[in-house]
């Protein structure tokens, strides 16, 4: 990476470097090679897998949900230069039990808006919604995204945020899940049938596969 760079967190799809861009504070996303598969197929997966990335970003954003802004793509090294956004995650905020005051309808508006537009998030757990210093909520990381319009793809992905809440007491981890599928039910008319799915792919036990 260029001079001035500062490693955040090593990923097992990426790398997350602080740095510059154009004098404003910048995330630098930058998929890592993988020994354990050919070479040629390696390059391809994290060359869609960065296309995706930041096209699925640039499509929330359009929708009105907030989520970083992409400032560059470079496919050639496999980079994403993201808006940096200073705050907390969810799951901080959680764990430091103070649920009152969350964005947490406005986190399933959000998700709601994304599933009834067709996209997946893939990976929805609390330490990808943060809490921006202003207010508000942003969505993060959208490497494992993809788009679909299957019910199981949008169970599976509110299982995923179900799982993340485990942590919690039972009675605290219910009561966020509820506000949140408050906020999914506002934003998505066919939300009953995908919390169905969500129940069914949470007594088989079935997950995403890798894509």
């Amino acid at each position: 990476m260029a001079k001035g760079m500062t490693l955040l967190k090593k990923g097992a799809e990426a790398d997350l470097y602080l740095g510059k861009w154009y004098g404003m504070r910048a995330i630098y996303k930058v998929r890592v090679r993988k020994g354990y598969r050919v070479p040629q197929l390696d390059e391809r997966i994290r060359e869609e897998r960065t296309a995706r990335e930041a096209s699925l970003l640039h499509e929330v954003k359009l929708l009105g949900i907030p989520a970083p802004c992409v400032y560059n793509v470079d496919l050639r090294s496999k980079t994403i230069v993201l808006e940096f956004v200073e705050g907390s995650r969810l799951k901080e905020a959680l764990e430091l039990g103070r649920p009152k005051g969350l964005p947490l309808f406005e986190i399933g508006e959000c998700v709601g808006k994304m599933h009834s537009h067709g996209i997946i998030h893939g990976d929805l757990t609390t330490s990808n919604i943060l809490l921006p210093e202003g207010g508000g909520m942003a969505l993060i990381d959208f490497g494992l995204g993809f788009r679909s319009m299957d019910e199981e793809d949008m169970g599976t992905d509110l299982l995923i945020l179900k799982r993340a809440l485990g942590s919690l007491h039972h009675e605290r981890a219910r009561a966020v899940l509820r506000r949140i599928l408050e906020g999914y039910r506002s934003a998505v008319g066919f939300a009953d049938k995908v919390i169905e799915k969500m129940l069914e792919v949470e007594r088989r036990g079935r997950y995403f596969p890798e894509r």
